[in-house]
C-alpha cells in the first residue's frame, strides 16, 4: 500500500518537473531572443499589443485623425476605444457607442489593426484614448492625441502700399502644421491667381519649409486687392495690397527706410519734450529756470524735423 502511494507521488513529481522544464526552456529561449511576448503566450491564446504603432499622434483642426491599435492573437475577444477623460466608450468592435458620429472604428477582416478615426477633430478632442481588449482582467494601451490649429501668415503688415511699376513680394508661412502642406494656393479677391492672363507672376513654394512666395512684376493699379494664401492643412491668411501712383508716406513696401527714420527721430524728440515738460511742471522754481534752455532747444528741433518730413 505504501509503495503504491509512493509511486503515485513520484509520478506527480516527475510530471511537475517535466512541465517546469518545458516552461523554463521556452521562457529562456524567449528571453534570449528579446521577445516581449513569448511563444507560450501565443500558444495558450493570450492577446497582446503590438507596441510598434505610433502612440503620440498630432492632427490639425478639420483633418481626420487616426489612432492605430494592433492586437495580436485576439481570438474571439472584442476591441474597444475609450476616451480617458470621461471614461466614455466610443466604439466596441466596429460599432459606434456615442452620439458623436465623428468617431468611427475601422477594421479589415483578417487584420490585427483596429483604428479609431475622428473626423474633423477640434482642440477639445485632444487627450488620452485607450485601446482596450475584453480579456479578464482587461488589458489596454494608451494613445495621446493633440489637435492643433495650424495657421498661415503673410509676413509683414496687413496692409501694403506699392508704388506703380515696382514688384509686389508676398511671403506666406504655414505655422504649426504637423507636416508639409500638399499645396499652397494664392487668391486675389477670392479668385485663384491666373498666371497666364496677366503675365509677370511667379510663385515659389517650398513644402519642407512650409513657405510660398508670390512675386508680381511691375505692379499696376489693377493689381490692387485682397491677397490670400491657403495651405492645404492650415487656416488661410490675407493682406490688402494698394498699388498707387506717386509717393506715399511711410507705408511703401519699397524705399521707406528714410521715411521711417525721420518719423522715428521725430517720435524720440516728442517723447523727450514730454519728459522735460513734465519735469518742468513738477520741479521747483529754481529747477524750472534751468530747464528752459533745454525745452527751447527740443521745441525748435522738433519743429524743424516735422517741417523736413513734410517736404
Amino acid at each position: 500500500m505504501l509503495d503504491s502511494i509512493m509511486r503515485i507521488i513520484w509520478g506527480f513529481i516527475k510530471l511537475y518537473l517535466y512541465n517546469l522544464f518545458l516552461f523554463m526552456n521556452i521562457n529562456a529561449t524567449d528571453l534570449i531572443n528579446g521577445d516581449e511576448h513569448p511563444e507560450w503566450e501565443t500558444q495558450y491564446g493570450l492577446p497582446f499589443f503590438d507596441n510598434t504603432t505610433r502612440r503620440d499622434v498630432t492632427a490639425t483642426v478639420g483633418q481626420s485623425a487616426k489612432l492605430h491599435c494592433r492586437v495580436r492573437n485576439l481570438g474571439d475577444r472584442a476591441v474597444s476605444w475609450i476616451r480617458k477623460r470621461d471614461l466614455h466608450i466610443l466604439t466596441v468592435g466596429i460599432l459606434t457607442y456615442t452620439n458623436d458620429q465623428r468617431y468611427q472604428s475601422l477594421h479589415a477582416d483578417g487584420s490585427d489593426e483596429w483604428t479609431l478615426r475622428i473626423t474633423s477633430p477640434q482642440p477639445r478632442d485632444s487627450g488620452i484614448y485607450e485601446c482596450q481588449v475584453s480579456t479578464e482582467p482587461k488589458i489596454s494601451l494608451a494613445f495621446r492625441l493633440s489637435v492643433i490649429v495650424s495657421r498661415a501668415e503673410i509676413l509683414g503688415n496687413s496692409e501694403v502700399f506699392i508704388k506703380s511699376g515696382n514688384d509686389i513680394n508676398l511671403t506666406c508661412v504655414a505655422y504649426e502644421a504637423p507636416s508639409p502642406p500638399l499645396y499652397i494656393y494664392w487668391y486675389k479677391s477670392g479668385s485663384v491667381i491666373n498666371y497666364s492672363q496677366r503675365g509677370g507672376i511667379s510663385v515659389l513654394t517650398e513644402r519642407q519649409t512650409k513657405t510660398s512666395k508670390l512675386v508680381i512684376a511691375r505692379a499696376m493699379s489693377s493689381d490692387s486687392g485682397n491677397y490670400t494664401c491657403t495651405p492645404s492643412n492650415s487656416d488661410p491668411a490675407s493682406v490688402m495690397v494698394h498699388v498707387i501712383n506717386g509717393e506715399h508716406p511711410a507705408a511703401m513696401q519699397h524705399g521707406n527706410s528714410s521715411s521711417n527714420s525721420i518719423h522715428s527721430y521725430r517720435n524720440r524728440n516728442n517723447n523727450f519734450l514730454t519728459f522735460h515738460l513734465s519735469k518742468w511742471l513738477l520741479s521747483s522754481p529754481t529747477k524750472m529756470l534751468s530747464s528752459i534752455p533745454t525745452l527751447l532747444f527740443v521745441t525748435i528741433s522738433s519743429a524743424m524735423c516735422i517741417n523736413f518730413s513734410m517736404r
